[in-house]
């Protein structure tokens, strides 16, 4: 299965260069290394900005000004239009037949949910702006106005604002430090907010919530909703350059594993503007470092931005390695025997990524380690109470700690360019996850995957996408998901629960998507 490489920009830049929207990007939104450059640059281009910039920015203030600084303001620039973009795309999907075996989980008298075999779908409705206000300042808003037809399922994703190159104040190397913040994606290995797939990477999305079945002797006091998916509210400290030699960046921002809202987080008796972003008072960490290998002989095209070859600039051919880490503290609270019991819960993600490129062909995976530490309530005695805590159970005086809560996982994926508007793509997910089984053996809801037959869930999703126009994708995928059941039982001699007739639901995915 064969798919193209990817390129990063939005059709506000397509306009004020006069350029095509594949000058930065393979398969929109994925980014070529010239894209990467221009991301790296605060969205503008590495080198002859002026020269090949065709609608030039509005001045704010007169370039004298910097002269009687600080007296005087520091001009800036505004964009000579306004860089908006949108963004809309449609399915049509068709879900196999063991769809229907969930019908089996409605209660007595009830009446199942249809899901119908084939269905035509609305997908996102998306307004994004982004460029650069002069100085090295760079900015970028994206908001999804509508998902799934619903104004409510939409938000903010990314919103923020960067220092570009900020180590020249500090007489330190070129694009050795850059300062952004807001509202933005971590600096993820391979980013989820500007996937190209029409699926998510699981691994971003797995929660780690441990497992709560009491009919299983393993009790983990872990309900962390934070995934690698969120946007997150900080600043970032990064440098270097995504398409050659080293890259970094470091990350401090809101802890908030409970999932709720930064609107809905707010207290009638402490005023706030906006809300609160944080569950807890504690501040995660964020940090990647990666390295990126050129391979090309040449050593002028192998430091060019993009390598030279026999038809013109090309992407290099590299071989790229990084590693992540993050480290945070969710807030667990109970109505103790005597006061109020709080305790901070230490977890953290880690993992390693490489990617590979060779002209037409991609290749790149990233694997995470997850871990939860587990602080059991105990009541008077020490004894650990069950969970999920009952109205009549006893009242908790401490923590002990017990099994942690781990998880692991990652993806694979090969793209291949079959012509420069055919791309072909294969992928391979894994999430292994003790707890999700178990709790999935009681049917329970607080799973990221209803009731998992197999601790480790494989997920093989072949796909192939059209460009129509630079700016019109047709695409198709085929997810051959993990398996599932709806009815569990004991082995009468061991007691140890087990799936009955497992099954799949496999889904067939078409998405047609146009930028404006």
């Amino acid at each position: 299965f064969l798919l193209p490489p990817t390129a990063s920009a939005i059709p506000a830049f397509a306009r004020l260069y006069a350029t095509s929207c594949m000058t930065c990007h393979i398969d929109f939104p994925k980014l070529n290394d010239f894209g990467k450059a221009f991301k790296d640059a605060g969205f503008q281009f590495p080198k002859d900005e002026e020269a090949d910039i065709k609608i030039p920015p509005v001045l704010l203030g007169a370039e004298a000004q910097k002269q009687n600084f600080p007296k005087s303001v520091w001009p800036g620039t505004i964009p000579g239009i306004p860089p908006i973009g949108l963004r809309f795309n449609s399915f049509f999907q068709a879900t196999g037949s063991n769809r229907n075996r969930f019908d089996a989980l409605t209660a007595p008298g009830g009446v199942p949910q249809v899901i119908p075999a084939t269905d035509f779908a609305s997908g996102l409705f998306s307004i994004f702006t982004a460029g650069n206000l002069g100085g090295n300042i760079a900015f970028w808003v994206d908001d999804d106005i509508s998902v799934a037809t619903q104004n409510a399922a939409g938000g903010l994703g990314d919103g923020y604002m960067k220092f570009v190159n900020v180590s020249r104040f500090l007489k330190l190397p070129k694009d050795s430090l850059s300062v952004r913040a807001g509202q933005f994606e971590l600096d993820l290995p391979i980013t989820q907010a500007r996937s190209y797939n029409l699926s998510s990477y699981d691994i971003y999305s797995e929660a780690n919530i441990g497992a709560m079945n009491p009919l299983a002797p393993l009790q983990q006091n872990v309900s962390n909703q934070l995934t690698l998916a969120d946007a997150m509210k900080g600043i970032e400290l990064s440098g270097g350059h995504q398409y050659g030699g080293y890259h970094y960046s470091v990350a401090v921002f809101d802890q908030n594993t409970v999932g709720l809202d930064q609107s809905a987080n707010s207290s009638p008796f402490v005023p706030s503007v906006a809300g609160f972003g944080s569950s807890a008072e504690f501040k995660n960490v964020y940090g990647r470092l990666s390295y990126r290998f050129n391979l090309e002989r040449d050593p002028e095209s192998r430091h060019d931005i993009q390598a030279a070859g026999a038809t013109g600039p090309r992407d290099h051919t590299y071989l790229s390695f990084g590693s992540y880490y993050l480290y945070g503290k969710s807030l667990q609270q109970f109505a103790g025997a005597n006061s109020i019991l709080r305790v901070e819960e230490p977890y953290y993600r880690a993992g390693g990524d490489f990617n590979f490129n060779y002209r037409r062909f991609n290749m790149y995976g990233v694997y995470m380690y997850g871990r939860d530490q587990n602080l059991l309530p105990v009541d008077a005695s020490g004894d650990p109470i069950p969970l999920p805590l009952a109205a009549d159970s006893p009242l908790p005086v401490n923590f002990t700690r017990s099994v942690p809560a781990r998880f692991n996982g990652g993806f694979v994926q090969a793209d291949f360019m079959v012509h420069p508007w055919i791309m072909a793509i294969m992928r391979w997910d894994a999430v292994n996850s003790t707890a999700d089984r178990i709790n999935g053996l009681v049917q329970a809801n607080n799973t990221p995957f209803f009731g998992p037959v197999h601790s480790t869930r494989n997920r093989f999703t072949p796909g192939v996408q059209f460009l129509i126009h630079p700016n019109i994708k047709f695409a198709f995928e085929y997810q051959i998901r993990p398996e599932q059941a709806v009815v569990v039982q004991a082995d009468p001699s061991t007691g140890r629960l087990s799936a009955v007739n497992p099954f799949r639901v496999n889904t067939a995915l078409f998405s047609l998507e146009f930028v404006y």
